[in-house]
């Protein structure tokens, strides 16, 4: 949970009054507790993801959980009667990352996104009260555009755990080598294709946009957070020529304002 302020993006705006700050904590610390067996974890970690899923399953059955993080669950799975799936979808993403290494198409990786990501957005519209089909299709949209973020800027990281999430037609189409990832500096054609894929999140990120205004004030500006948190971090790729290998280009307080400013008016 402490790792919360340190995230690309505001998880509990503090435009949101303390009840709905933490309900949305609650389950960032669940999808933090999933990355973490997923992707840190020593020993199996498909063992302890299914380990996991029975403690989730507890906290759905009035069983009390054996993971404090579960726990804090159980308030805000009541409160905003949330469903389960968004949350087992979550779990299922990391028992791919332990199997699926690379992915040959950019709709693969969509395919991925909508279980590594979508359910957040899915669960953050169940705690505002809107949680509709078409706003949930929204959603999906700017959550796979800040999942697909995270991957540009962490190319290194993931190539270094032995997986490749830029798709293997990309790498082609750009004359890249996928063991560039792991050079100190990225290659012309590496920033090439990371200037490509970016394109595609904005893409993303627009088309999922106009949810902001849709929802109530509150929810609204939270939700323009996460889009220009996105967008901001675009920017800030584009300011470093997707340099990501050497440093993590960061967004700067100005940027987010201005892009936090469009999105609020659903642009």
């Amino acid at each position: 949970m402490t790792q919360a302020g340190s995230e690309n993006f505001p998880v509990a705006s503090y435009l949101l009054g303390p009840r709905q700050r933490a309900q949305l904590l609650s389950i960032y610390g669940f999808a933090r507790l999933v990355d973490d067996l997923g992707d840190e974890a020593a020993g199996d970690r498909q063992a302890l993801l299914d380990w996991l899923e029975h403690d989730l399953d507890r906290v759905y059955e009035g069983a009390e959980p054996e993971h404090p993080v579960m726990g804090a669950l159980v308030p805000t799975v009541a409160d905003c009667r949330l469903p389960d799936g968004p949350f087992r979808r979550l779990i299922e993403a990391n028992r791919r990352d332990q199997v699926v290494t690379r992915y040959q198409s950019f709709d693969e990786l969509l395919g991925y996104c909508q279980l590594s990501a979508a359910p957040v957005g899915e669960l953050v519209l169940h705690v505002f009260d809107a949680a509709s089909a078409e706003r949930i299709a929204l959603a999906d949209r700017v959550c796979a555009g800040l999942q697909i973020v995270e991957h540009l800027q962490d190319v290194g990281e993931d190539f270094s755990r032995g997986r490749v999430y830029m798709p293997h037609e990309d790498l082609a189409r750009f004359g890249c080598d996928e063991h560039e990832l792991a050079a100190s500096s990225v290659s012309p054609g590496l920033a090439e294709l990371l200037s490509f894929e970016a394109g595609r999140v904005r893409a993303l990120l627009d088309a999922g946009a106009p949810l902001a205004r849709t929802l109530a004030p509150r929810p609204r500006l939270a939700v323009a957070g996460f889009v220009a948190g996105g967008r901001a971090a675009l920017d800030a790729l584009q300011r470093a020529r997707f340099e990501v290998l050497a440093r993590r280009p960061r967004a700067t307080r100005r940027g987010f304002a201005r892009s936090w400013l469009e999105a609020v008016a659903g642009r």
